[in-house]
């Protein structure tokens, strides 16, 4: 029986992959550091900002101390700020849609996102749709990013330890993860939980991890879901 979903959220809620490549290059471009957009989709995609950064410099051969990790992390997240206030937050088509539904069939949902906080309850909350989250953990909740399963760790301890407190504890077998790359489906796998491929990033054959894959999250439909889960 499916109880809950824990969405990722870049590049499967809000379509700003290529944003954040681009802002990752540019504040390491003014570092003297390259970064192209195949090294960042094969191999930094999944990270968070100070994971980023740090694989980057390393890379790069260009150190990585922590004061200077936090003053990028800033950088890059004023710059996201500036283009957030010029275009909107660029949700993908249907995922509105969907959270409202899955929502109103009673399922508990989730974030589990390596983006910072302030940038996925801005985003939630322009949509109107922050309330219907019970469980958001971001890249200040965690000392491990995906693929490492920490975050989807710590959803579940927030689903059976935050109120409301449920009748009866969420198991992982009861949750659903939905994910964009196949880093974040090994860290939600690594903490027992169902998994959907959206070939939002990567092709679908990519995805082949995960318990069932879909072209876009716009061609989920909550009843075929909870029938699958049934």
């Amino acid at each position: 029986m499916l109880r809950a979903v824990l969405f990722d959220f870049n590049g499967t809620l809000v379509d700003d992959e290529p944003i954040h490549f681009e802002l990752f290059a540019r504040v390491l471009a003014e570092e003297g550091v390259a970064l192209s957009a195949d090294e960042y989709y094969r191999s930094y995609l999944a990270l968070d900002d100070r994971g980023c950064f740090a694989a980057a410099l390393k890379a790069g051969g260009s150190p990585a101390e922590p004061t200077r990790l936090e003053r990028l992390v800033a950088r890059k997240a004023s710059y996201y700020r500036e283009r957030i206030r010029r275009d909107g937050y660029p949700f993908f088509a249907g995922a509105l849609e969907r959270v409202e539904e899955l929502a109103a069939a009673g399922l508990a949902l989730g974030v589990v996102s390596g983006a910072l906080k302030e940038e996925v309850e801005g985003a939630l909350e322009k949509a109107g749709l922050l309330a219907r989250f019970k469980v958001l953990v971001t890249a200040e909740d965690v000392a491990a990013g995906k693929p490492d399963p920490q975050g989807y760790r710590c959803a579940l301890e927030a689903l059976n330890g935050e109120p409301p407190l449920p009748a009866r504890l969420f198991h992982p077998h009861e949750v659903l993860a939905i994910e964009d790359s196949p880093a974040g489906l090994a860290a939600a796998r690594a903490a027992g939980l169902a998994t959907l491929g959206v070939a939002h990033t990567y092709p679908a054959a990519e995805l082949a991890a995960a318990d069932f894959v879909l072209e876009r999250l716009a061609d989920l439909r909550p009843p075929d879901l909870l029938a699958r889960f049934a």
